[in-house]
């Protein structure tokens, strides 16, 4: 058992490492930082915690859900400058926060969201008529 456990603990260390590199391949354009893998518990301040040791942080924001206030999970953390946002990413990749590894990787652009669906004609008021005369669903 205990033989196990080591060739299971040793192979670990190599997929995360191996996962780790993987991830840093991508080169910071922007100082905002993507972090996934957080703890549903993980706060605003733990966050700003965290990674406030790898320089000036402007904004540790951890996105919850609107109507339950959880975390979904993951949130963003902005520094000054990019070297800053690279030694965090470098310094906290895959390592553990609240219990939880967590994987930092650059943000992306947010995407402009589709246009709201047009206005529904003010006298259809939802109700709609079957067209079909004489169909029975057999």
């Amino acid at each position: 058992m205990a033989l196990f456990g080591r060739i299971f603990s040793g192979s670990s260390t190599i997929l995360q490492s191996h996962f780790s590199s993987i991830r840093l391949n991508s080169t910071l354009t922007s100082p905002k930082l993507f972090v996934s893998g957080l703890s549903r518990y993980t706060s605003d301040e733990n966050l700003k915690k965290a990674f406030e040791e790898f320089g000036r942080l402007t904004e540790a924001k951890v996105i919850t859900d609107r109507a339950t206030g959880r975390s979904k999970g993951f949130g963003f953390v902005s520094y000054e400058t990019i070297e800053e946002a690279e030694k965090a990413r470098e310094g906290m990749n895959a390592k553990f926060l609240d219990g939880w590894v967590i994987f930092v990787d650059p943000a992306k652009p947010s995407m402009p969201r589709a246009p709201p669906p047009p206005p529904q004609d003010p006298l259809n008021f939802g109700i709609t008529t079957n067209k079909t005369v004489g169909w029975t669903g057999r």
